[in-house]
């Protein structure tokens, strides 16, 4: 597994207990971070966490006074949710409630799919799966979004092995 920033683990040691406390229903790291977490080399700039939209709104709630009220999403009309990014120690944190993305059929629901653990220092930090992390990656259609799917990609290629023979 790469190594993990110490900015991202900073961001994760505050973030993941909280969201295991406050989230009623299943919550998972999205985009970069997610993508680090399973050892992809990939620069992180913010954790994006996935969740309800009722648990958007109980973080919105308890987060308040660390919200970024300035902060404007890019690519607002491909993407919605119940969008609030947050000041945490290290990295930012962007919470999605009930993402949905618009790729020219109608508005339809991000799925996660299935979902592992990545053992951060004891904490258990739920990421889709290798496979559905690309599929989400290359449904957004952004290039660094396909930039993430490709260093996912790199991570099913088996190591070079070298073969010595002793006769």
């Amino acid at each position: 597994m790469s190594h993990i920033p110490p900015a991202l683990f900073v961001a994760l040691a505050e973030l993941v207990p909280e969201l295991h406390v406050q989230c009623a229903e299943p919550w998972c790291l999205i985009g970069s971070a997610a993508a680090r977490l399973l050892g992809a080399e990939v620069g992180v700039a913010d954790v994006d966490v996935l969740v309800s939209r009722a648990d958007a709104e109980t973080l919105a709630t308890l987060w308040a006074g660390r919200r970024d009220a300035a902060h404007a999403p890019a690519d607002d009309g491909r993407f919605r949710s119940r969008f609030g990014r947050f000041r945490f120690p290290g990295l930012p944190v962007e919470v999605m409630g009930g993402l949905e993305l618009d790729q020219g059929e109608g508005w339809q629901p991000v799925s996660p799919g299935r979902l592992v653990l990545a053992g951060v220092q004891g904490m258990a930090v739920p990421v889709p799966a290798l496979d559905e992390q690309i599929r989400i990656l290359e449904s957004f259609g952004r290039d660094k979004d396909r930039e993430r799917a490709a260093a996912l990609r790199r991570l099913r290629q088996p190591s070079a092995l070298s073969i010595v023979s002793s006769s």
